[in-house]
């Protein structure tokens, strides 16, 4: 293709009622993508001529979803046939049950199938309807735990003009510490357990103290044990994230888990989160369960 050639793309947005679509598209529209919002399905292969052929149209972003009822059964034949005209990438978003009934209570919209069932019953009937188009679905994006800049975040990095450039980036990575006392943290991809590491707890002078004080950093990171677990840890994540990365997931959680949540996990959390920084990965840091 030469460089005068105009790159055309349709990104077909879909999935979960509840789950970014609507802000997904307007982060798509800034992007420079003509956004169109619930094109029935009939219109799209002519849609997607228009986009291979007019000269005013480069690109664009449409969003078919729920709305379109019964015939969304035609919908993944449709997206197969119209990648003969262009390039189609089809964006599936979806979040856990928990955070979509969450999202619901707070916007307090009626779900698309109806107000005659609970949201609930709806929800679960929507997911099973549009389990086939998730199948022949390109990016699936799991929007849990995103908030709206950090969706937009991650559409700019995946999708944006340094797109190419910053492809293993796209991935916003949550590195977590948490206290056992109070229970392993809902949500996570991967749990790690730095019981095994001396706890500062029991030394007076560090008791009141977090893993954030130098102190503490430099009494739990002195030992050869703490040492060898981050470099092998840093080194397996760093091996595994490129792999999340390909398969189109947008967002881990890594939970590192101590008895109080206060010193030990907080520290290693820290740590790691450096370390990927380092590595140029978006990284976000919470500690659920170190006192303020």
């Amino acid at each position: 293709m030469s460089e005068s050639t105009p790159i055309r793309e349709l990104v077909v947005l879909t999935g979960l009622s509840g789950s970014g679509k609507g802000s997904a598209l307007k982060a798509f529209e800034d992007l420079g993508y003509y956004s169109v919002d619930n094109l029935p399905i009939e219109l799209l292969p002519p849609f997607a001529e228009l986009i291979a052929n007019s000269p005013a149209f480069r690109k664009a972003a449409i969003v078919v979803d729920i709305r379109e009822g019964r015939a969304l059964e035609d919908l993944p034949a449709t997206l197969l046939r119209m990648r003969k005209t262009l390039p189609v990438t089809i964006v599936y978003l979806e979040a856990a049950r928990s955070a979509l009934l969450r999202r619901y209570s707070e916007t307090r919209r009626p779900h698309p199938l109806g107000a005659d069932e609970s949201v609930e019953s709806s929800l679960d009937a929507e997911r099973e309807l549009l389990d086939p188009v998730r199948n022949v679905a390109d990016v699936v994006l799991e929007t849990t735990n995103f908030n709206v800049h950090e969706l937009r975040a991650y559409l700019q990095t995946r999708f944006g003009p340094d797109a190419g450039v910053a492809a293993g980036k796209s991935l916003l990575v949550s590195v977590n510490s948490f206290g056992y006392k109070n229970g392993v943290p809902l949500g996570a991809d991967l749990v790690l357990d730095v019981r095994f590491l001396p706890n500062p707890h029991f030394i007076p002078e560090f008791r009141p103290l977090t893993g954030q004080d130098r102190e503490v950093i430099d009494y739990v990171g002195g030992f050869p044990q703490t040492r060898e677990f981050l470099d092998k840890t840093v080194d397996l994540l760093l091996f595994l994230l490129p792999h999340y990365v390909h398969e189109g997931k947008s967002y881990l959680t890594i939970s590192f888990g101590c008895t109080g949540g206060q010193h030990r996990s907080v520290m290693i959390a820290e740590e790691v989160s450096r370390r990927l920084a380092a590595h140029d990965y978006r990284v976000k840091i919470a500690h659920r369960d170190m006192p303020r």
